[in-house]
C-alpha cells in the first residue's frame, strides 16, 4: 500500500514525458555527407624540378584537382537531397558526375603520394622487387609493359600497377577518363596520369613517369601507403612520343 503513491507518481511522470516527445516521424530528416577536401602535398610545388615544373604542379594541384573536389562535393550534396526526397531519377542522373569527379579526386590524391623530389628516388627493393621479377620477369619488362599499355590509352586516362587480391599477383591496367583503378578489380599501387593537364605546359606531348616504389611495396603487403614512406621516384621521359614510363 505504501508503494502505490510512488507507482502513481511514476506513471504520471512517464505520461508527461511521453507527451513532451514528438513522434520520430515528425522530426525533420537530414541527409548529410562528409565533404571531400583538397589534400596538402608532402613537398613544395617546385620540389620536383627539373622533371616537373613548379608551374605545372601548382596548376595541376590547386586548379585541376581542386575542381574535381568542388564538383564532387556539389554532386554529392545534390545526391543527398534527391535521396531524401526519393527522387530516383535525379539520383541516377548524378552518377556520372560522382564517378568522374570522385574518381579524379581519388586518383590525384594517390598520384601526389607517388611523387617525390628527384634526390629521394630509389629503385624497388625487397618484397616488391621480388614480386615484379616473379610476375613480369624483370623491372625492365615491367617498364616496357606499363609504357606500352599506357601509350595505348585513347584520349585521357590513367595507367596503373595494381595487385590482384585473389591471386596475390601484380598486374598492369589502364582506365579511361577519371575512372579509378578499383573499377578494374585491382588494388592500386602506382598510378600515372596521362591527362594532358599533367604535362602540357612544358612537355607538349609528354606525361611524367612516376615510380612510387616504397608506397607500392606497402600497398602490395596490404598496408595503406602514406607520404611518410617516401623514397618514391620521378623520372623524365627520354622520347617525345613516350607517354608514360616507370
Amino acid at each position: 500500500a505504501q508503494c502505490a503513491p510512488r507507482v502513481f507518481t511514476m506513471l504520471r511522470t512517464a505520461r508527461r514525458l511521453a507527451g513532451a516527445v514528438k513522434p520520430l516521424g515528425n522530426a525533420p530528416q537530414v541527409r548529410t555527407f562528409v565533404a571531400a577536401k583538397l589534400p596538402d602535398l608532402d613537398y613544395d610545388y617546385g620540389a620536383l624540378e627539373p622533371v616537373i615544373t613548379g608551374e605545372i604542379m601548382q596548376l595541376h594541384h590547386s586548379k585541376h584537382h581542386n575542381t574535381y573536389v568542388n564538383n564532387f562535393n556539389v554532386a554529392m550534396e545534390k545526391y543527398a537531397e534527391a535521396e531524401l526526397k526519393g527522387d530516383v531519377g535525379t539520383m541516377i542522373s548524378l552518377q556520372g558526375a560522382i564517378k568522374f569527379n570522385g574518381g579524379g579526386h581519388v586518383n590525384h590524391s594517390m598520384f601526389w603520394k607517388n611523387l617525390a623530389p628527384p634526390g629521394e628516388c630509389e629503385p624497388p627493393l625487397g618484397e616488391l622487387l621480388s614480386m615484379i621479377e616473379r610476375d613480369f620477369g624483370s623491372l625492365d619488362a615491367l617498364k616496357s609493359k606499363f609504357a606500352a599499355q599506357t601509350i595505348a590509352v585513347q584520349g585521357s586516362g590513367w595507367g596503373w600497377l595494381g595487385l590482384e587480391k585473389a591471386t596475390g599477383k601484380l598486374a598492369v591496367a589502364t582506365t579511361a577518363n577519371q575512372d579509378p583503378c578499383s573499377t578494374t578489380g585491382l588494388t592500386p599501387l602506382l598510378g600515372v596520369d596521362v591527362w594532358e593537364h599533367a604535362y602540357y605546359l612544358k612537355y607538349q606531348v609528354l606525361v611524367v613517369g612516376v615510380v612510387g616504389w616504397a608506397r607500392g611495396a606497402r600497398g602490395a603487403r596490404g598496408v595503406p601507403g602514406r607520404g611518410a614512406l617516401a623514397r618514391r621516384g620521378v623520372s623524365p621521359l627520354p622520347a617525345a612520343h613516350a607517354r608514360a614510363s616507370v
